[in-house]
């Protein structure tokens, strides 16, 4: 480190005053605020020193920068030996400047003092705005959880979380668990209804069977007619019953995923031949038309595409009347298998339509002409259908007869 410009103009100065007496008057070192220590080179006699330091005069100082009475002795000063030698009257001299750091020690205490006071005061600020940013974050969330604590299956229907009021990702997410409870909500009024229906179903078979062993325990077996009638009746209801239970397990192993298809190749038109002939063996007073049986092969489920299939027709056989023409047709489209089932019989609504595939659904039409059913075929033949990703198309006129186009996409 150099000397400063200013000492060193006013060191020259000084010398030059003593007329080449370089052990210059301390006072008057003092008087311009100089504090030096100068030294020959070679002899290492001191010529001035007014620097107020043991190091020094224990001439224990070693390289170019110390700090003497550090904080526990007096003022904070650092010593600094100047690097470039200096030449007065022709003496090489090395020369030690003296800086005195109280003021600046001072000032770094008082700067740190405000410092952690600022700290201080900016922790108070941000704890007390955080703690109210958590407590208006946290409001929402409160609220949801209060709400989801107080959600049974008796108020699914009225209860749902409140979205006004929050922000961003909360409202996102009140929006999501809300989509979830309507869905909850649907499936469980779903489940409710399946419940009724079933049991509404069931009941009408319970009945006739408990009235007919009634009336057998009233007159006995002594009476051959009555007899015969309960038997029959019994026989039939039991049958009802143990349809409705099949479908019922059917839907029920769909719905629980446990359904499996054991998918193998087969001819289709084979199939529905097949279905063609026992519908002409057991229906006689209908016309079967089969005008197109194409070759086919397809991908699936022999057994449940056969059970599917046999829901058209025998929907087609009891939604007609006698004379009506049913028309089944199996059909090679490039590859995909098209298999059609039309009807001229009583038809159906655009309401009809859009629900027949709901389970338990029957239209009051075919309630109020007393045809029998559960309302349940049409839905197992969908998920049949939809099972073997397929597509069901119904065409439909009142009075005018239906048309049912079932579409198997070719797999390879």
């Amino acid at each position: 480190m150099q000397l400063e410009e200013k000492g060193e103009v006013l060191l020259k100065e000084a010398v030059a005053d003593n007329a080449g007496n370089l052990e210059l008057d301390r006072s008057t070192c003092e008087l311009l605020g100089i504090h030096y220590s100068i030294t020959e080179e070679g002899t290492r006699k001191v010529l001035f020193n007014n620097i107020e330091s043991e190091l020094v005069k224990e001439k224990k100082l070693f390289g170019r920068i110390y700090v003497d009475n550090l904080i526990t002795k007096g003022p904070l000063t650092i010593i600094v030996e100047e690097g470039k030698k200096t030449v007065i009257q022709g003496r090489s001299v090395s020369v030690l400047v003296q800086y005195n750091l109280s003021d600046s020690l001072n000032q770094l205490y008082k700067l740190l003092l405000w410092m952690c006071l600022l700290f201080a005061f900016f922790l108070y600020v941000i704890t007390r705005k955080g703690r109210k940013s958590d407590i208006s974050l946290l409001e929402p969330i409160y609220e949801m959880s209060d709400t989801a604590n107080r959600l049974t299956v008796n108020n699914l229907d009225s209860r749902r979380l409140n979205v006004e009021g929050t922000k961003n990702e909360l409202k996102d997410l009140a929006a999501v668990i809300n989509n979830m409870l309507d869905r909850l909500e649907i499936s469980y009024e779903s489940q409710k209804q399946f419940v009724s229906d079933a049991s509404h179903e069931l009941r009408t078979p319970i009945a006739v069977i408990q009235g007919y062993a009634n009336l057998l325990n009233r007159w006995g077996t002594g009476n051959e007619e009555v007899l015969m009638e309960s038997i029959d009746a019994i026989n039939n209801e039991a049958k009802f019953m143990q349809d409705l239970v099949e479908k019922l397990l059917f839907l029920s192993r769909h719905d629980k995923k446990t359904l499996k298809l054991e998918k193998s190749r087969f001819n289709m038109c084979q199939i529905v031949e097949d279905m063609v002939k026992e519908t002409n063996l057991v229906v006689k007073n209908r016309i079967i038309e089969a005008p197109v049986l194409q070759d086919v092969e397809v991908y699936g489920d022999k057994q449940s595409l056969k059970q599917a299939i046999r829901i058209f027709i025998d929907n087609a056989v009891k939604y007609t009347n006698d004379g009506d023409t049913i028309t089944i047709t199996c059909k090679n489209d490039d590859g995909d298998c098209v298999i059609e089932v039309k009807d001229t019989g009583i038809g159906m609504t655009r309401k009809d339509v859009d629900n027949i595939f709901e389970r338990f659904y029957r239209s009051d039409q075919v309630r109020n002409a007393k045809i029998s059913g559960h309302g349940l075929g049409l839905s197992i033949a969908k998920l049949i259908i939809l099972g073997h990703t397929g597509k069901i198309k119904v065409r439909s006129q009142l009075t005018k007869g239906t048309t049912f186009t079932i579409t198997l996409p070719k797999r390879y």
